[in-house]
């Protein structure tokens, strides 16, 4: 207990003022934990840079005067005609005693300088006026500052690309829609072969493609080229079109989902899958309910079949009850040696829910270096750092509530010419509580089921394309 050793010596005011300040500190910190709860408090502290600098000056100073008080202990009780070696021997322990104190302080503000610049790196306020408009204002001086809110839509991307290109291939795309009273989500998969995606008319691109974003490669005979995926890039390269506006691509996908699915997208997370094997990992891994094998390091060689890039070496994802490291859990969301973009969609929506549903605090902060820096290179998150402590409780309700998915595939709309006002309704009826059951099926959509067997095994898969929690998909 820092100062406690001065008490019994004649500075003892000196120790009851130093022990008095610990136990305020001591006690401050309880009652916050107490009313609060250990995690939350830990994420409230860590999304705010200001409160992280009071903690690490507050870490500092103190290790400094307990450090003090150590040292002034050992001046104050030590007895007068020590020997030689009693005298070293008691500066070596009480040098010990402070490195005791300063080794976990040294380590804990490296943490908070981590955590800071991680925050700075990863979130960042929106610049376009277009994307701060539509982004939510969570009421932060109010008890519940979702209360005004109903529903937050946010945008998921998972992008193809290398390192500062993120999202000019955007690989995997969904939409998650949230009741913020419950928790309540609906995670909305959208392939990104979809054809003929609308432009609204004071689009930018409206003029190019007035009729959907859709055009006909002249040696393939078919549109390869103009589908949801491709907006992105397409926006990018008519940046002309799009004035003050830094990241056009990013802007005119945001839109382009919106549109889509009939829902306002007010913030977006967008990663880069060359980062997603080092976040899993960082995670800890992440156990899934896996259908059917999974080949990895393959691809499919045209004719029905697998060839292996990796030496010719043959490497599986088995069926059932997995625990996936980084690389399977990559292979496993994203090959489609075996099958297609639709059956790579069931599996993306289920490795999404099951790290929502996984992720505990305490085993990401025994891996927090490592996921630091993997969330700084590879992670972007629009919302306003202001807003973050909102998002602390609005992230917790949604592990406490139920997670549904609604897959836009093949067996859903014809992908080459989508019928959008179908799509919007399911959406509709996919967040509207009152109107959609928990179980695998709603009224507006039919059963979807199919039995499958891959190649390389014989393990049967029963794919489900309605809306229905995760636990029943996955």
């Amino acid at each position: 207990m820092p100062g406690l050793g001065l008490i019994p010596t004649r500075r003892r005011a000196v120790g009851v003022g130093v022990l008095g300040l610990f136990v305020i500190a001591a006690g401050v910190a309880l009652a916050k934990v107490g009313s609060q709860g250990i995690v939350r408090t830990a994420l409230n502290i860590g999304v705010d840079r200001g409160k992280l600098l009071i903690v690490l000056i507050g870490l500092v100073v103190g290790a400094v005067v307990w450090c003090a008080a150590i040292v002034a202990t050992a001046l104050t009780a030590q007895p007068a005609g020590l020997s030689g070696v009693d005298r070293w021997t008691t500066r070596l322990f009480t040098a010990l005693c402070c490195v005791l104190v300063v080794f976990p302080t040294l380590i804990g503000a490296r943490t908070i300088a981590t955590q800071r610049d991680l925050v700075r790196a990863v979130f960042n306020d929106p610049t376009s006026g277009a994307l701060s408009t539509e982004g939510v204002n969570p009421a932060m001086t109010k008890s519940d500052p979702w209360a005004h809110i109903p529903r937050v839509n946010i945008m998921l991307i998972g992008a193809d690309s290398g390192h500062g290109r993120i999202g000019i291939r955007s690989d995997s795309m969904m939409v998650a829609s949230v009741d913020t009273k419950t928790g309540d989500t609906v995670l909305v998969g959208l392939p990104r072969n979809l054809d003929r995606v609308p432009f609204a008319t004071n689009d930018p691109l409206h003029a190019l493609y007035p009729d959907g974003f859709h055009c006909i490669d002249p040696a393939a005979g078919v549109n390869t080229n103009c589908l949801l995926n491709g907006i992105w890039t397409e926006a990018e390269n008519h940046a002309d079109l799009f004035p003050g506006d830094a990241t056009p691509g990013y802007t005119e996908t945001r839109r382009a989902l919106g549109r889509i699915t009939g829902l306002t997208i007010n913030q977006s997370v967008i990663i880069d899958l060359a980062g997603f094997q080092q976040l899993v990992d960082a995670m800890g891994g992440v156990t899934l309910d896996v259908k059917s094998k999974i080949c990895m390091d393959c691809k499919s060689n045209g004719a029905g079949g697998i060839t292996w890039t990796k030496n010719g070496q043959e490497e599986w994802i088995e069926p059932g009850r997995q625990h996936l490291d980084g690389k399977q859990a990559l292979w496993y969301a994203r090959s489609r040696a075996q099958s297609d973009d639709f059956s790579r969609m069931r599996r993306q929506r289920c490795v999404v829910g099951a790290l929502l549903d996984q992720s505990n605090p305490v085993k990401l902060l025994a891996n927090y270096a490592s996921l630091a820096e993997v969330l700084k290179k590879n992670v972007s998150i629009d919302i306003p750092q202001a807003d973050l402590p909102a998002w602390v409780d609005l992230v917790q309700r949604i592990q406490t509530g139920t997670i549904r998915s609604l897959p836009i595939t093949d067996r859903v709309v014809d992908v080459n010419n989508p019928d959008y006002d179908k799509i919007r309704s399911l959406v509709r009826a996919a967040i509207n509580p009152a109107a959609t059951p928990t179980t695998p099926s709603t009224a507006t959509s039919t059963p979807t089921h199919k039995a499958t067997t891959t190649p390389g095994g014989t393990s049967t898969t029963t794919e489900n394309d309605e809306l229905s929690t995760l636990a029943a998909a996955c």
